[in-house]
């Protein structure tokens, strides 16, 4: 929840004319409601990860009978790594009318305040907690031209600013958004190296990390190694490697001849090198 003051208007009406307020924490919702002057006239009912499959349906047949049902989540919009998706595609299942109350949007508000490209970009949510699983889905936009934005929980930023700087490269230019609206808000931009270093101290509070997509190199800046390298991150994603050449020479601006070659060397090369340890080891 940020400042209590870019609450929209109309957010007040919702709440007091709603014949079910669906929240994802009826305390902060209390909250909520307190600091905007208004009282609920309708049921407030729980809505949160832990219970979203077994209230959807009964919040469907709300909306069917004709009721209003207001969706409240506690630090975004719903839906947006909130609770939300479930119940917005029943409704529309249904063909129950949907809409929402425009408000402030973290993914936005950091994209604006992050200095990088805005033309083009791509939400991402929240990457896995575990190690492999979070290198495995950076990796799989490693190559990505679009400006990217995340979630993050405080006590993980350090490792997943590690993470990033090992697959996008330590110089890749980044913001972590931090507070937004509030009153401790911070905007700490730089290399993900540089950040990564500066989060390992401890960072607090709500995160929205925003990274710089990745360049537009011509053919003369792209060696064989480079090459090879990013068909490896492609097929590690699940791509062919048919598919993944493919790619790589339309990033690079090469014929997929030149790719394949590349990979084919790279592969003679590691079977030569594995031939010549075991032959080694044979003697030894």
């Amino acid at each position: 929840m940020g400042d209590i003051a870019d609450a929209p208007p109309r957010l007040a009406a919702e709440l007091a004319e709603a014949d079910v307020v669906a929240a994802e924490d009826t305390r902060r919702l209390r909250r909520l409601t307190q600091a905007l002057g208004v009282q609920p006239r309708g049921r407030v009912v729980s809505y949160f990860e832990g219970n979203e499959t077994a209230r959807t349906p009964e919040l469907v047949e709300a909306l069917v009978g004709g009721a209003r049902v207001l969706l409240v989540t506690d630090a975004g919009m719903p839906s947006v790594s909130d609770p939300g998706y479930r119940l917005v595609a029943a409704a529309v299942e249904r063909d129950v009318r949907v809409t929402a109350v425009p408000g402030p949007s973290a993914v936005l508000t950091a994209l604006a305040l992050s200095g990088l490209p805005v033309d083009r970009f791509c939400f991402e949510g929240f990457l896995p907690r575990k190690a492999g699983e979070r290198l495995a889905r950076l990796r799989e936009v490693a190559a990505e031209r679009r400006t990217l934005v995340y979630f993050e929980a405080p006590h993980r930023l350090d490792d997943t600013l590690a993470a990033m700087a090992e697959v996008f490269g330590a110089g890749r230019r980044a913001a972590v958004c931090r507070e937004l609206t509030k009153t401790y808000e911070e905007v700490r931009r730089g290399g993900l190296g540089e950040l990564a270093a500066w989060a390992a101290e401890g960072v607090r509070g709500e995160i929205t990390v925003v990274v710089e997509g990745a360049p537009e190199p011509g053919p003369a800046e792209l060696d064989a190694d480079e090459l090879v390298r990013r068909v490896r991150v492609r097929e590690e994603a699940g791509e062919r490697r048919k598919e993944a050449i493919a790619a790589v020479a339309a990033e690079a601006g090469l014929p997929k001849r030149e790719v394949f070659d590349a990979v084919v060397a790279a592969k003679t090369a590691e079977k030569a090198e594995k031939a010549g340890k075991g032959e080694a080891a044979g003697r030894g």
